[in-house]
C-alpha cells in the first residue's frame, strides 16, 4: 500500500487535534521581534515549560499508528511487535521536531513531504529491520502528521503576517537591486556614445610602461591587466582605527577617499586600472559595486598645464585631450554624474602649485555640492596636503604601503617574465634583494623595482649602491644604451652624446619645477631649446631647436608627449633628479632655499644634496635649518627635510651633521600624524634618533554622577596626560614599521609589551615587511592578546604563530586554502577570527574549532552564504559589512547575533 493511501482513510478529524497537541499555543501578534521562532521552540514537548511529556507524545504516534493501521487494513497483517516498533519510530521522528532549524514559514515553503523525508532521514536506524509493510506504515503516517502540521501552521495568526513581511522584504530586496541595475545603465540615446568611450578608456589607459622593458627586443610596454600589482591601502593608518585593504578596494564602502603615496608607489597605475577595469566591465565579485560606472581620469598635471581653470563637467573631455570629445551627447556627462554613475579619479594634487590648491579644492567641492553621489578617488604625494584635507568633505584618507617581500618577490618575478628573461637573473636579484639590506629598502614600490630589475639585467647582474647612483645608472640606460641594446645606432641626422642629452633635458626638468608645473607646452619647450642652443654650437647645427626637440623626444626615453601640443617625463621623479641637477650647476642654492619648504621641492632638495659637493652641501644644508622665515610647522618641516637629505650626503662636515641631528631630535618622539608620516619619510637615519615608550602614568577612572567639578577637571587632566604618552608611542610606531630594517625591529621590540591597543595593532599588522621569523619572535610572539586580532599573510606567518603556542584572535589577510588553515591553527586555541581573504564559499570548517565565539567576514563579497555556519554552535556573533546581502541566515544557530557595520580591528 502507498503512503498516500494511509493519508486519504485517515480523517482530518482524527489527526488534526492530535497535531495540534504537538505544539504551545501561540502568543500576539507576528513573532517580528528579533528574529523568526523557530519549530523547535514551538513544540510542547521539550523545554522548561514543556507540556507534553515523553508517555504522552508516545501515546499521540500510538494513536497516530493504530488509526492508520486501522483504516488501511495493514493491522492485521503486521505481528504486534512490529506494530510496536513502528509507533516507536512515529514517536522519534516527531521528537525531531524538537530539533529542527527552521521557522513556520520555511517549513510551509517546505512541503509535508520533503518536511516528512527530513524526519525521517534524522532517524533512518529506527525502520531498520523492519517489513516492507512497515516502513510503508511509518512513511505514511508521517507524510499524513507532516500535512496537517503544516496546515497548523498555516492557521496560526502570527503566519500570515510573518509570510507577508517576508514575501514584502524579498520584493523590496529584488526591487532595489533592479533599480540598482536601472539606474547605471544608459539611456537609449547615450548608449552608444559610453560604449565608444568605454573602448577609448580600456585601450588608451590599458597598457602601463615599466621602466627597462623596452630594452633588448622587449616590449615597449605592459598589458595592464599583466602588469598591475595588486597593493595594500593603510585605511586611515593615522588615526584611531587603522585597518589595511587592498588598495584597488579602496572605494569598497567609502564614494569618498583621498590616497596618500609617495613618488612611484603606483598611484597613477592604480587610477589606470580602475579606469580600465570599469571600462571593459571585467569585474570579480569584489568590485560589482563599480558595475556600471563611467569612469573620468582627471590627472591635474594636464588640466593645470597652461593655467587654464580647471574644467566644469561638460570640459573634463576636452581637458584631457579625449579625441572623441566633440562626438558626446550634448548634456552626457551632466546626466551621469546626475544618476550618480561617475567613477572621478582626480590624479595628482601635488602637481599642482602649492598656490593653486586652494582653487583646486573649492573646484572640488563644487562638483562635489553639484554631484554628491558619485564615487571621487583623489591622488597626492603625502607632503603635498595636510592631514585630513578633506575630511570636511567626507574623504575617507588612506595610504599607499610599501611594498612588502612577498610584493617584490612577485615584481621581479613577473618582471623578468614579461621581459622574456631567464629565470636565473631573477632568482639573483631575488637573493640579492634578501640579503642586502640597502637594496631591499630601495625597491619599495613599483618604480624603483622597475629600475632595479632593469640595471641588474641591464649590468649582468651587477647593480650600483644609493638612489643616486641608481638614477644615474638608469638615466645612462634610457639615453644612450636603449639606441643600442635595441639595434637602433644611426638615429637620423642629429648625434648627440649621452651628457649632452643631459644638459638638454635638465634645462626642461629644471623649467617646469621653477615653474610649478609637471607638464610643458611643446611650443615653450621648444623656446626653451632654442636660449639654450647657442651655448651647445655642436648640437645646433644639427638641427634647428624643432627638429632637437623631436630628437630628445624620440631618442631619450625619458620625455613623451601626453598630447599633440604637450610634453612631459615619463615620471615626475626624473623631472625632480635633473632639475636638482641643473640647479646646483647653476649654483641656485639660495633659490632652493627659498622655496625648500613647499612640498614640490622636497625631493629637488633631497638630490640637490645628493649631486653638490661638499662645501655646497654644508652650505645648503645649513641654510635649510637655520632659515627662520616660516612657520614653526615650516621650520620643523625644514629640519625634518634636512635629516632625510643626509642618506645623500657621502660627505659632509660632522658639526654639520650633528647639528642637522640635533634639529630632528627636536622633533622626536613624533606629536602627530603629520610629524609621523615625515619622519618616516627619512628613512633609516631616523631610526638612531628613535626611543623607547615612556612609563604610562595611571589612567584615571571616570568621573562618577556625583563628581565635583574639581575632580571632573582633575579626571580630565589626567586622562590628557594618559594619552599625549599613549599617542607619542603609537606615533612613534607608525614612524619606525614603514623602515624595513634589522634597526628598526630593535626598536619597535621596546614597544612590544605595550598596553595601548594601538600601539599593538600596527606592530601585528607591520609583520609582513620584515623577516618572518626574525620579526615574529623579537616582537609578534611578546605582543598581549587583549582585543588583538593577530594578522597572518601567508602560511610561514601562520606556522610562526602556532610555534608561539597559537592566538585566540587571528585575522587571515592572505589566501590560504582551508585544509592549510585548520591543519597549522591549533583547534582548542581560536576563539575570534576575521577573515580578510577568500578561503572559500563554505563555513563548515569552522565547526573544528569548538571555542570559536565571533566570526568577522569582511571579503567585500556583494553577498555571503551563512548556511553552512548552521551547525558552529559555539558561535555567538557574526560581523559583516553594513552593505553586505546575507544568504540563508535563517539558518545561523540562535544563539548567533549579527552584527552589521563598518568594520575595524580596534
Amino acid at each position: 500500500m502507498e503512503p498516500a493511501v494511509i493519508g486519504a482513510r485517515l480523517a482530518s478529524s482524527i489527526v488534526g487535534p492530535l497535531v495540534r497537541k504537538l505544539f504551545v499555543s501561540e502568543g500576539a501578534g507576528a513573532e517580528l521581534v528579533d528574529r523568526p521562532v523557530r519549530v523547535s521552540r514551538l513544540v510542547s514537548f521539550r523545554g522548561e515549560k514543556r507540556t507534553l511529556s515523553d508517555k504522552d507524545l508516545h501515546k499521540i504516534a500510538e494513536e497516530l499508528v493504530k488509526r492508520a493501521a486501522h483504516s488501511t487494513g495493514v493491522e492485521e497483517l503486521l505481528p504486534s511487535f512490529e506494530k510496536q516498533a513502528v509507533i516507536h519510530a512515529v514517536t522519534d521522528s516527531l521528537r525531531t521536531l524538537g530539533t529542527l532549524d527552521m521557522d513556520d514559514v520555511q517549513a510551509v515553503r517546505l512541503g509535508h513531504l520533503e518536511l516528512s523525508r527530513h524526519l525521517r532521514a534524522q532517524n533512518r536506524t529506527a525502520t531498520l529491520g523492519l517489513s516492507h509493510d512497515a516502513v510503508t506504515l511509518h512513511a505514511g503516517v508521517l507524510d499524513t502528521a507532516c500535512l496537517h502540521i503544516l496546515n497548523f501552521f498555516t492557521q496560526r495568526s502570527t503566519f500570515v503576517p510573518r509570510t507577508l513581511l517576508e514575501q514584502s522584504r524579498g520584493i523590496e530586496e529584488l526591487t532595489r537591486k533592479i533599480d540598482s541595475l536601472i539606474t547605471r545603465s544608459p539611456s537609449p540615446a547615450d548608449g552608444p556614445f559610453e560604449e565608444r568611450y568605454a573602448h577609448y578608456i580600456a585601450t588608451k589607459h590599458g597598457k602601463l610602461s615599466i621602466f627597462g622593458l623596452d630594452l633588448s627586443g622587449a616590449p615597449e610596454s605592459w598589458r595592464l591587466d599583466v602588469a598591475y600589482l595588486r597593493l595594500d591601502a593603510a585605511a586611515d593608518a593615522l588615526s584611531a582605527t587603522p585597518s589595511v585593504v587592498s588598495a584597488d578596494h579602496v572605494l569598497a564602502g567609502r564614494n569618498r577617499v583621498l590616497l596618500r603615496g609617495v613618488a612611484g608607489s603606483g598611484k597613477t597605475t592604480l587610477i589606470q586600472w580602475l579606469a580600465v577595469t570599469t571600462a571593459k566591465k571585467s569585474l570579480d565579485e569584489q568590485l560589482l559595486y563599480l558595475y556600471g560606472v563611467v569612469p573620468f581620469v582627471l590627472p591635474l598635471r594636464t588640466l593645470t598645464r597652461s593655467g587654464a581653470p580647471l574644467p566644469a563637467p561638460d570640459g573634463f573631455l576636452a581637458a584631457v585631450d579625449c579625441p572623441i570629445a566633440g562626438s558626446q551627447p550634448h548634456g552626457w556627462i551632466d546626466r551621469v554624474l546626475q544618476e550618480g554613475r561617475g567613477l572621478i579619479l582626480v590624479d595628482g594634487i601635488d602637481e599642482v602649485p602649492e598656490d593653486d590648491r586652494n582653487d583646486a579644492r573649492r573646484w572640488l567641492r563644487e562638483l562635489l555640492s553639484a554631484y554628491p553621489d558619485n564615487r571621487w578617488l583623489v591622488t597626492s604625494r603625502p607632503s603635498a596636503v595636510r592631514e585630513r584635507w578633506l575630511t570636511d568633505d567626507d574623504f575617507a584618507e588612506l595610504d599607499l604601503a610599501p611594498m612588502n617581500r612577498a610584493n617584490i618577490a612577485e615584481f621581479i618575478q613577473r618582471w623578468h617574465k614579461a621581459a622574456g628573461i631567464s629565470d636565473q637573473y631573477a632568482t639573483e636579484l631575488l637573493r640579492a634583494v634578501r640579503a642586502q639590506e640597502d637594496l631591499s629598502r630601495l625597491a619599495i614600490n613599483p618604480l624603483m623595482c622597475g629600475l632595479i630589475c632593469a640595471l641588474h639585467q641591464d649590468r649582468r647582474g651587477f647593480l650600483p649602491e644609493g638612489r643616486k647612483e641608481i638614477y644615474d645608472a638608469a638615466l645612462s640606460m634610457l639615453l644612450f644604451r636603449r639606441d643600442r641594446e635595441r639595434g637602433v645606432h644611426k638615429s637620423g641626422p642629429i648625434h648627440i652624446s649621452e651628457a649632452e642629452h643631459i644638459q638638454l633635458i635638465q634645462k626642461l626638468a629644471y623649467w617646469m619645477i621653477r615653474n610649478g608645473r609637471s607638464e610643458m607646452n611643446r611650443t615653450d619647450a621648444v623656446e626653451l631649446l632654442g636660449q639654450v642652443l647657442p651655448a651647445m654650437p655642436k648640437v645646433a647645427e644639427q638641427g634647428t631647436p624643432e627638429e632637437v626637440y623631436r630628437h630628445l623626444l624620440v631618442r631619450s626615453g625619458l620625455l613623451r608627449e601626453p598630447s599633440a601640443d604637450s610634453m612631459d617625463f615619463v615620471h615626475r621623479t626624473f623631472q625632480d633628479y635633473l632639475g636638482a641637477k641643473a640647479a646646483v650647476e647653476g649654483l641656485d642654492f639660495d633659490f632652493l632655499i627659498a622655496n625648500a619648504h613647499l612640498d614640490q621641492w622636497e625631493d629637488v632638495i633631497r638630490m640637490a644634496v645628493a649631486h653638490a659637493r661638499p662645501t655646497e652641501r654644508t652650505y645648503l644644508l645649513t641654510g635649510l635649518i637655520r632659515r627662520e622665515d616660516t612657520s614653526r610647522q615650516g621650520m620643523d618641516r625644514l629640519h625634518l627635510l634636512a635629516a632625510a637629505c643626509l642618506e645623500h650626503a657621502t660627505e659632509l662636515a660632522p658639526s654639520v651633521r650633528a647639528e642637522v641631528q640635533e634639529r630632528a631630535a627636536a622633533l622626536i618622539p613624533p606629536r602627530s600624524p603629520d610629524q609621523a608620516r615625515a619622519l618616516a619619510a627619512i628613512g633609516p637615519v631616523v631610526i638612531e634618533l628613535l626611543s623607547g615608550p615612556r612609563e604610562l602614568p595611571t589612567r584615571p577612572n571616570a568621573p562618577g554622577p556625583f563628581a565635583t567639578e574639581e575632580q571632573k577637571a582633575a579626571a580630565a587632566a589626567a586622562e590628557a596626560a594618559y594619552r599625549v604618552v599613549a599617542d607619542e608611542a603609537y606615533f612613534t610606531v607608525l614612524t619606525a614599521t614603514p623602515i624595513a630594517t634589522y634597526a628598526a625591529i630593535e626598536v619597535l621590540a621596546l614597544y612590544r609589551n605595550h598596553p595601548d591597543l594601538r600601539v599593538r595593532n600596527e606592530l601585528a599588522q607591520a609583520w609582513g615587511r620584515y623577516d618572518t621569523e626574525l620579526y615574529g619572535q623579537e616582537v609578534v610572539a611578546h605582543l598581549a592578546e587583549d582585543g588583538l586580532h593577530f594578522p597572518v599573510s601567508n602560511l610561514n606567518e601562520l606556522r610562526a604563530l602556532r610555534s608561539f603556542g597559537g592566538r585566540s584572535r587571528i585575522r587571515i589577510t592572505g589566501e590560504f586554502t582551508v585544509e592549510e588553515f585548520v591543519a597549522t591553527c591549533p583547534g582548542q586555541r581560536l576563539t575570534h577570527l576575521w577573515v580578510e581573504a577568500d578561503v572559500g564559499s563554505t563555513w563548515d570548517w569552522l565547526g573544528l574549532f569548538p571555542k570559536l565565539c565571533e566570526l568577522t567576514i569582511d571579503t567585500l563579497q556583494p553577498s555571503i552564504d551563512l548556511s553552512t555556519l548552521e551547525r558552529v554552535r559555539s558561535l555567538l556573533t557574526l560581523r559583516v559589512p553594513e552593505d553586505t546581502a546575507l544568504v540563508g541566515a535563517h539558518l545561523l544557530p540562535e544563539s548567533t547575533k549579527v552584527v552589521r557595520g563598518r568594520l575595524s580591528t580596534v
